[in-house]
């Protein structure tokens, strides 16, 4: 007979968990407030950045290069394609030096064998005429990343699941984890209703910490702004001469990417953010957005009265580390938990499947001990986060 698990949560990283643990031969059942893709979860945006460049962070760069070939394996197996190679820019507001994310990015893939531009050359910046040479003296154009249409790709996964044979109950909203026998037995729903299995797997993205109120300590929610501008001339800022982008991200946060056909320029800041209640209304302060403003208007004079469609608060699950949290619960096994995307997870959604089903299965991954239970020792981001812009960068 085989092995059941109910998964609570149907974003990236539960879609992918029962997608693989299905082609494994698991009974997987998805519960999950939906619709799916649920539009306030981090996923279900228009795009999401593909890059594998970690600074001297070789784990995740290793990592980040598995995923993308997980994205080439999706492109052929996709029609249309959701990943988008339209490279990735990283802007430097000094010149590199060691020890800086740009730099030790630059150099840690070049050592790996990735053909990067170094774009201080007179053709560099006259192809990336958008950016001010003065304000970003140096940088190195990466050609193998971009973007993802998330919501889209989280769509996708869940329908692969469901041709797989995995159970998707929408409208279920997580009420506890019910023990018989001194082990996880199942889920009571917030509605009263039980649902058995071998085992459960917590994949709640930014409600992961109120769902599981013990892991407060070492998790918590943040929302960090998005705005979305129009631009006249869509062909103007695209790939090649727009990919998408990080400027001085490390000390900034800014990053962005390439304008959809329809117009749409996305820009973001990957920050400390500010904690929030997911459940709350999602407001981008009056503030925030003026911050917004300011920046194009210094960095990309161009887009300094680009018209806002849409702002947008994106929920982060940070954990304390940076790192994501991915493991069986010490204390209650058969208790499952993946979460702690820290603003970052989303681009190893190809290789987030086999590594928690890996976890589940307690088998060996190369990955996996990089993500497991722990007590928090100290505060620190994954190295593209900018901790301490109090404006934003400005």
């Amino acid at each position: 007979m085989a092995q059941s698990i109910l998964i609570v949560g149907a974003g990236v990283f539960g879609l992918t968990a029962a997608w693989e643990l299905r082609a494994r031969g698991w009974d997987v059942e998805i519960i999950d407030p939906g619709p799916i893709p649920r539009a306030t979860a981090a996923s279900t945006d228009i795009s999401k950045v593909i890059r594998m460049d970690y600074g001297s962070d070789e784990h995740y760069t290793r990592m980040a290069e598995g995923a993308l070939a997980g994205w080439d394996a999706w492109n052929a197996r996709w029609s249309p394609p959701l990943y988008h190679e339209a490279g990735f820019l990283v802007l430097s507001s000094g010149i590199m030096r060691p020890g800086g994310f740009e730099r030790d990015s630059f150099d840690l893939l070049r050592t790996r064998g990735h053909d990067l531009q170094r774009i201080g050359s007179t053709y560099a910046r006259a192809r990336f005429a958008a950016w001010s040479s003065r304000q970003y003296p140096d940088g190195y154009f990466n050609p193998r990343g971009g973007w993802a249409e998330s919501g889209k790709v989280v769509a996708r996964i869940a329908d692969e699941a469901r041709t797989a044979g995995v159970r998707l109950t929408e409208g279920a909203a997580f009420g506890e984890v019910i023990d018989e026998r001194g082990r996880p037995a199942g889920v009571r729903t917030a509605d009263g209703g039980v649902l058995y299995a071998d085992a459960v797997l917590i994949a709640a993205g930014a409600w992961t910490p109120l769902l599981l109120p013990q892991l407060e300590n070492v998790m918590w929610t943040t929302g960090q702004p998005v705005v979305h501008f129009v631009v006249d001339d869509p062909s103007a800022w695209q790939a090649p001469r727009f990919p998408v982008w990080a400027a001085d991200i490390a000390h900034s946060g800014w990053y962005g990417f390439p304008a959809l056909p329809d117009g749409t320029l996305k820009i973001g800041h990957h920050g400390r953010g500010r904690r929030v209640d997911p459940d709350a209304p999602r407001t981008v302060l009056a503030e925030e957005e003026d911050q917004f403003r300011q920046f194009v208007r210094r960095h990309l004079p161009r887009l300094g009265d680009a018209r806002i469609r849409l702002t947008r608060l994106c929920l982060y699950c940070d954990t304390f580390d940076g790192d994501f949290w991915i493991d069986e619960d010490p204390s209650r096994p058969g208790l499952f938990v993946a979460a702690g995307d820290s603003g970052h997870g989303f681009k190893f959604a190809p290789v987030l499947g086999p590594l928690i089903a890996d976890v589940i299965e307690r088998k060996p991954n190369a990955w996996k001990d990089r993500f497991k239970w722990r007590t928090r020792v100290r505060d620190g981001k994954e190295a593209a986060r900018a901790l301490n812009s109090s404006a934003h960068g400005i």
